[in-house]
């Protein structure tokens, strides 16, 4: 058996020793990356220096400079070994956060469940039932009662349509009325009288004034005729 396998089998085998809890193992794998990130730095600096000690020395110091190349070689071992130590650990890292996750989901749902048991456990179906029917029934209750508040009330409208309309038409007629009496009447013509035909000449000397009196006549016919239709218009 390797030394390596030697290793694993004398640490797991203490039964007494507890297991660590998942924030503990994740801590301590954090910490883990963070040491490995400074010494990734570390080797990155030693081995720029080891180059350009190499350089420094090229061939007029070849054994220096060899010498330089052949640490710088192995630092990048190191660093590459590093690389893949903390993939390792990221992935591991990755892994148990998902563990804990559900872990913690799994028993969070539990609880829930339990507690959703524990609530039903106080219910009956048929209790529900019944309170539903009588939820429904007070429903109905209250639609029937806004129903009634919401319908007309008439008070004091009892009244006869027919003396409603002989008001009405009373009241039209002194609207009527008022009007008539706010007309003015046309007045009376101020243009004399035609004169007496000249029985001599045998013509009518007054023509001229008698055309005027019709047209002026005929003027205050189509002013009243106006007044009427207004005053129909208004009555119907």
């Amino acid at each position: 058996m390797s030394k390596l396998g030697k290793f694993f089998k004398g640490g797991g085998s203490s039964k007494s020793r507890a297991a660590p809890s998942a924030q503990e193992a994740l801590a301590r794998l954090r910490e883990t990356e963070e040491m490995l990130g400074k010494k990734q730095e570390y080797l990155e600096g030693r081995i720029q220096r080891e180059l350009s000690l190499a350089r420094k020395h090229g061939t007029q110091n070849k054994r220096a400079a060899l010498q330089a190349l052949k640490r710088k070689k192995r630092l990048e071992k190191q660093l590459t070994q590093i690389d893949g130590t903390l993939s390792t650990i990221e992935f591991q890292r990755e892994a148990l956060e998902n563990s804990y996750t559900n872990t913690e989901v799994l028993k969070n749902m539990g609880l829930a469940a339990k507690a959703m048991k524990a609530v039903h456990e106080n219910m009956d179906l048929n209790k529900i039932d019944d309170l539903m029917q009588e939820i429904t029934e007070q429903q109905d209750i209250a639609q029937e009662i806004s129903e009634a508040f919401s319908q007309r009330v008439g008070f004091g409208d009892d009244f006869d349509e027919d003396e409603l309309m002989a008001e009405l038409e009373e009241l039209e007629q002194e609207e009527l009325n008022k009007k008539m009496t706010n007309i003015r009447l046309p007045n009376a013509p101020s243009s004399s009288l035609p004169a007496q035909p000249d029985r001599g000449s045998g013509r009518m000397p007054g023509a001229p004034s008698a055309r005027r009196s019709r047209a002026a006549s005929s003027r205050r016919t189509e002013g009243e005729d106006d007044d009427i239709q207004h005053l129909a218009a208004w009555a119907t």
